[in-house]
């Protein structure tokens, strides 16, 4: 008895499958696209434990640095954005003078949207700041100011920099520098939560794998 209603219910799915796969695919509508897709593609999350520190003190400075990268994070991913535009602004525009000239409107409106914001800035604000321009634009500020000389000679943190007396050499580096590894796992957590805007970095960075060198020393 009880292997005639297996064999029944087995006929009864193979039947119930069969039916399902004759069916055209469902369609799923996603709101503001137009187009209908059959799946969803989802962004990747990373799985982000809590961080093990060595002491108070390592813990104090962790939140220091998060403060300050929250706070300055914006200025670096729009240093990315508005190079991205410059540079394709003026891949189209051959006349140098059309180009100084479309350099100086660029720099005149971070000029008056930004400036005074970024005077606002501590030393240690405008370390990280610098350092997340190299994180987002794949340049540190020296090179950026180097090679765009002819088009933006006042890229808009030269002069921040300066109030700082910090270097405009600094890199991003995770990988050696604890303090750049703590300003890295800050920005994930902050990107899964949505406290900041995802952006890229130009940099290969695996959080991954400087994580595990780090909890390996």
């Amino acid at each position: 008895m009880k292997l005639r209603i297996i064999l029944i219910l087995l006929i009864v799915y193979n039947g119930y499958s069969q039916n399902i796969a004759d069916q055209e695919p469902a369609f799923i509508y996603v709101e503001g696209d137009s187009i209908p897709k059959t799946a969803i593609e989802l962004n990747e999350i990373l799985i982000l434990n809590r961080l093990k520190f060595s002491s108070k003190d390592d813990i104090k400075n962790y939140y220091l640095i998060k403060r300050r990268t929250l706070k300055v994070y914006d200025y670096a991913k729009l240093a990315s954005e508005r190079l991205d535009s410059l540079e394709s602004r003026f891949s189209r525009i051959e006349s140098k003078r059309e180009r100084k000239r479309y350099a100086k409107l660029v720099q005149k409106y971070i000029d008056n949207e930004f400036s005074e914001e970024l005077k606002k800035l501590s030393r240690s604000e405008g370390r990280i700041l610098i350092k997340l321009i190299h994180r987002q634009t794949g340049s540190t500020a020296f090179d950026l100011i180097k090679n765009l000389r002819s088009g933006w000679n006042a890229f808009w943190f030269n002069n921040t920099a300066k109030l700082f007396d910090l270097s405009l050499k600094s890199e991003f580096d995770p990988y050696s520098n604890k303090a750049d590894f703590y300003v890295e796992d800050i920005l994930q957590r902050a990107f899964q939560n949505e406290q900041l805007v995802r952006q890229p970095s130009r940099l290969e960075l695996d959080y991954y794998d400087i994580r595990s060198k780090w909890e390996n020393n």
